[in-house]
């Protein structure tokens, strides 16, 4: 219990009733507010500030081993370079993860080649990751969520992406929301001399286009 004492000035019922003790049985503590964590598409060129955001969000991950191609850090011009060119590249589409407005985390995805009308349907996730330092926002799952809401409205019916047998994190995600191991590759990658395998997911994310495929299984052949 916390007692608090509040000095007044004479009051007219005498001297006992100059000083008021208030005792309080709960003591009252600042609310801790939870940083805004959001995605978002990327529309417009990147401001100088949000480059270099993502630039050191890159490093962190890369460093962290967060799955892109660079084992060790590129210069800050050639990262730069590559993300200018991200954003400016029609086939691709970029969605940004930010923690109290600061860029911490990226996916991509990738439009098939226009003459590639096969597979017209389906779109490739990539660089998909959360700086360490951002995790435990839910971050990750929002920028799955916010790719796969943006290839519906675009047009696509299927999500394909692929992973390393090491990131275990990201492939708890990915099963979670429903996406499907469809194949393995025993030569993936190499990283630190040992050879990894990879994992290849796919998700049909277009309820109409399931739909479809169901009726089409059921008639008689």
């Amino acid at each position: 219990m916390s007692i608090i004492k509040i000095e007044v000035g004479p009051s007219p019922l005498g001297d006992s009733h100059n000083e008021t003790d208030i005792s309080m049985s709960e003591t009252v503590s600042p609310q801790k507010l939870e940083p805004a964590a959001i995605v978002e598409r990327v529309v417009s060129e990147l401001s100088p500030s949000d480059l270099n955001d993502l630039c050191d969000s890159t490093d962190a991950a890369i460093k962290g081993g967060g799955g892109f191609g660079w084992l060790r850090l590129p210069a800050r011009e050639i990262l730069e370079r590559y993300w200018q060119g991200v954003v400016v590249m029609p086939s691709r589409i970029l969605m940004v993860a930010r923690l109290d407005g600061v860029i911490c985390g990226t996916c991509q995805l990738i439009k098939p080649v226009q003459q590639n009308e096969a597979q017209a349907h389906a779109i490739h996730l990539t660089t998909h990751f959360v700086t360490p330092w951002a995790r435990g926002y839910g971050l990750a799952k929002k920028l799955l969520q916010k790719a796969e809401s943006t290839a519906r409205a675009d047009g696509f019916s299927v999500i394909n992406l692929d992973v390393r047998e090491t990131q275990t994190a990201a492939i708890s995600l990915y099963e979670s929301l429903g996406y499907v191991r469809y194949g393995v590759h025993p030569h993936y990658a190499v990283i630190n001399g040992e050879m990894i395998q990879g994992y290849h997911y796919t998700k049909l994310i277009n309820a109409d286009l399931a739909a479809h495929k169901g009726a089409a299984t059921d008639q008689p052949r």
